[in-house]
């Protein structure tokens, strides 16, 4: 199984405090968020690694190179505009995947520690289109959230809903495992978003997109706020904020 790490945004709520670099190289622990990322697709044997680039493309390249420092083997998709989260997994497969097979899409700003092993499970199990990660949250405010029937089956999936929207407190961890078919579903170059355009649409047609629910950390580090409760979550010293930012790269 192959992998697509999503590292093109720019973290615009995160300006004044990390302006210079992309968003997923943000230092926790002496390391960029995107590596602990890698690292975590490698620990349970996924080594084909897509990363999609806009913003500071070098600083991505130049850190990681090729992947093989670490063991593991990288590509890279750089997009001269932001394609959305779909439409950088279609440029992605359009430029490198000939017969892609069943892939993991993770957010590369998002600190994530799960079992994938049993989401891998869970999805072979269902045998559905997809599988979306979720989790219990109370604030779902500023997230994608899933209602489920009995079987897991995705029955609605609402994109950072107002408060009478609020149907469920399960959430989407941004992390995926996707059958190739979700590909026929996203027209390139394109700028689309799996949240807000794709996966309501595949659920309207009518196709099998399931949720496992998950224990797991995880942190968005989308604002500054976040970020802290990041360097809080791996237990140590606040590198990003320390000295006037100057170790966060």
């Amino acid at each position: 199984m192959k992998a697509i790490v999503l590292a093109a945004g720019k973290g615009e709520r995160l300006k004044g405090t990390v302006d210079n670099i992309p968003k997923p190289m943000v230092k926790v622990k002496g390391k960029p968020i995107l590596e602990y990322n890698i690292l975590l697709l490698k620990k349970y044997g996924i080594f084909d690694i897509y990363i999609n680039l806009h913003h500071y493309p070098d600083v991505i390249k130049e850190y990681f190179g090729n992947g093989e420092k670490l063991d593991v083997n990288i590509k890279y998709s750089y997009e001269e505009t932001l394609l959305g989260t779909a439409g950088a997994v279609r440029k992605i497969a359009d430029e490198y995947w000939s017969n892609p097979g069943c892939f993991i899409v993770l957010y590369g700003d998002n600190l994530f520690e799960c079992d994938l092993n049993e989401i891998i499970d869970f999805h072979e199990r269902k045998k559905g289109i997809a599988t979306i990660a979720v989790y219990q949250k109370d604030d779902v405010s500023h997230s994608g959230i899933v209602l489920l029937d009995s079987d897991n089956k995705i029955i609605k999936f609402i994109e950072k809903p107002n408060p009478e929207e609020c149907i469920s407190h399960l959430v989407n961890t941004g992390f995926y495992i996707l059958e190739p078919h979700v590909l026929n579903y996203i027209p390139p170059d394109r700028p689309l978003d799996f949240g807000k355009d794709m996966f309501p649409k595949m659920i309207q047609q009518g196709e099998n997109i399931f949720g496992v629910i998950v224990k797991c950390n995880l942190t968005a580090v989308d604002t500054p706020k976040l970020l802290k409760e990041a360097l809080q979550m791996k237990n140590i010293k606040n590198e990003v904020f320390d000295d006037n930012h100057k170790d966060t790269f």
